[in-house]
C-alpha cells in the first residue's frame, strides 16, 4: 500500500524541474515555480475554506525541517485553531519584545542616522536633535516606542515652561515641528515592525481633535524695535563703534536684511559696480534668490571693509562667520539692550508706513523685507522683485538714517530751553 506521507525523498525534490506542485503528504507541498525556484507549502483547510502558507525556499529549509513545520502545523490543527493566525499572534509578539529593547530616543537616533545626508545641512540634523532632546525625550525617550500612545504626545506638546504656557501656546512653531518630527520617527518605527497601529503623532483626523489649530493659536513674536524717528541718532552713535561687528549691524539697518543674511554674507554675491547684492536661495529663509540694492551708504561701507577670505564679515575663528551674539554685543556696549537687530526690520518697515515723507507702495517695501505678498492674487500679478523703485527706496531709508535731528531753540518769558527738533 502507498505511503500517505513522506512520499517524497531528497532526490526527487533535487530533480524536480517541472512547474507545478508536488505532494509529501500530510499537506505539505513541493512548489515548483515557472522560473525553477522551489518552495515548500502547506495546505490545510479551515472552517470550511482551503488556505494555505509558505514554510521557506527549498535552499533555506530542507524536506526533514519542512515536514517537521507541516506536523507542528497538522497539530495546531487538532487544537481547533488557525496555523496562519496562530502565526501572525506568535509574529506579533515577536515584535512587541524587540520593542520593549527598542526605546523611543533609540528610534530617533536611527532615524535621523538614515535620513542625515538627505537632509540640506548639518544644521537640520542638530536641530531635528536638539528638539527632540529638550521636549520629547525627558517624557518619552526612555519607554518602548510600542508603548507611545496619543495622551503621551499630547502630554510632550503641552508641556509647561517658565511662562506657564503650553509648548503648543507658547512656542508653536517649534511645537509643531516637534509633532511632525515625532510623526515620522513613530512611522519609521512601525515601518521597521517596533510597534503596531496607528501613528498618535498624526495631526489630521486625529491630534486636530485635541488641539488647537497651529495656524490660529500661533503667536506673533515681536522684536525689540527702535522707533524709525530715533534712527539717525542711532546711527550717528553706531558709527563711532569700532570694530567689524559694528560694520555689519549698520549694513543690516541699511540692507534691512536679516543678521543670518549679514553674517554669512560673502564677496561673491557683491556687485559693487552694479550696485546690487544677489543673495542665493539656500540663505533666504523663504528659499528664493533676494536681489538687494545697494545705497550709495552702503557701498562706501563695503569698499571701505578689508577682504580676509571670501567671508564679508569674517569672526575670530579663520573661515568662520561672526556669531550672532557679536552684533548683540554691539548694541550692549551701546547700551541699548532694550533693542535687537532684527527690530531695525521692523523700524524701517514702521517708517515706511508711518513717514510723509514716504510715498513708496506697501509692494514695494514688503519686497525690500523679502516678504511673501498676503494677497495671492495680488502677488499672481506681480512676478517681478521691483528693483528699480526698491533702489529709490533704499537710498531714501539710507538718506533718512543719515539725518540727525537737529536741537531748535525757543525763548521762553525766564531764559532759553533747547527742544528736540
Amino acid at each position: 500500500m502507498a505511503r500517505r506521507v513522506e512520499k517524497l525523498t531528497p532526490l526527487a525534490v533535487s530533480k524536480a524541474t517541472k512547474p507545478g506542485y508536488y505532494g509529501d503528504g500530510g499537506g505539505l507541498w513541493l512548489q515548483v515555480s515557472p522560473s525553477g525556484s522551489k518552495s515548500w507549502i502547506f495546505r490545510f483547510t479551515f472552517s470550511k475554506k482551503q488556505r494555505e502558507m509558505g514554510l521557506g525556499a527549498v535552499h533555506t529549509v530542507t524536506l526533514p525541517e519542512a515536514r517537521a513545520k507541516a506536523k507542528e502545523y497538522r497539530l495546531t490543527l487538532l487544537e481547533g485553531k488557525d496555523p496562519l493566525e496562530t502565526l501572525k499572534a506568535s509574529k506579533l509578539v515577536e515584535a512587541l519584545e524587540r520593542a520593549k529593547m527598542m526605546t523611543f530616543d533609540q528610534c530617533a537616533k536611527a532615524y535621523i542616522a538614515a535620513h542625515r545626508r538627505g537632509w540640506k545641512n548639518a544644521k537640520h540634523a542638530s536641530q531635528w536633535e536638539n528638539t527632540l532632546e529638550t521636549y520629547a525625550s525627558p517624557i518619552i525617550g526612555k519607554m518602548p516606542v510600542a508603548l507611545v500612545e496619543t495622551s503621551l504626545v499630547v502630554k510632550v506638546l503641552s508641556q509647561q515652561g517658565k511662562d506657564k504656557l503650553s509648548l503648543w501656546d507658547s512656542k508653536t512653531e517649534t511645537a509643531t515641528r516637534l509633532r511632525g518630527r515625532i510623526e515620522s520617527i513613530l512611522d519609521w518605527a512601525t515601518v521597521s515592525k517596533y510597534r503596531q497601529g496607528d501613528n498618535p503623532a498624526r495631526w489630521r483626523g486625529h491630534l486636530d481633535n485635541l488641539l488647537a489649530d497651529p495656524s490660529r493659536s500661533k503667536r506673533t513674536v515681536h522684536h525689540p524695535a527702535l522707533p524709525w524717528q530715533e534712527i539717525g541718532a542711532f546711527m550717528a552713535a553706531l558709527r563711532k563703534q569700532e570694530g567689524i561687528a559694528a560694520k555689519a549691524v549698520e549694513l543690516a539697518i541699511l540692507t534691512v536684511c536679516r543678521s543670518g543674511e549679514i553674517r554669512l554674507a560673502t564677496w561673491t554675491e557683491f556687485d559693487l559696480d552694479a550696485a546690487l547684492w544677489v543673495i542665493p536661495a539656500e540663505r533666504m529663509k523663504a528659499k528664493r534668490e533676494h536681489r538687494v540694492p545697494l545705497s550709495a551708504a552702503a557701498l562706501a561701507l563695503l569698499e571701505s571693509m578689508p577682504r580676509m577670505g571670501d567671508l564679508v564679515f569674517p569672526g575670530a575663528k579663520p573661515g568662520k562667520p561672526l556669531s550672532d551674539m557679536s552684533l548683540t554685543a554691539v548694541l550692549r556696549r551701546m547700551k541699548r539692550g532694550d533693542i535687537t537687530v532684527h527690530g531695525f526690520r521692523s523700524s524701517f518697515r514702521d517708517w515706511c508706513a508711518e513717514s510723509v515723507a514716504n510715498s513708496f507702495p506697501r509692494e514695494v517695501c514688503e519686497h525690500a523685507l523679502a516678504y511673501s505678498l498676503p494677497d495671492k492674487v495680488e502677488a499672481a500679478y506681480r512676478r517681478g522683485d521691483l528693483i528699480e523703485k526698491r533702489t529709490m527706496l533704499m537710498q531714501a531709508w539710507t538718506d533718512y538714517c543719515g539725518k540727525v535731528p537737529e536741537a531748535a531753540s525757543v525763548t521762553p518769558i525766564r531764559g532759553v530751553v533747547t527742544l528736540a527738533a
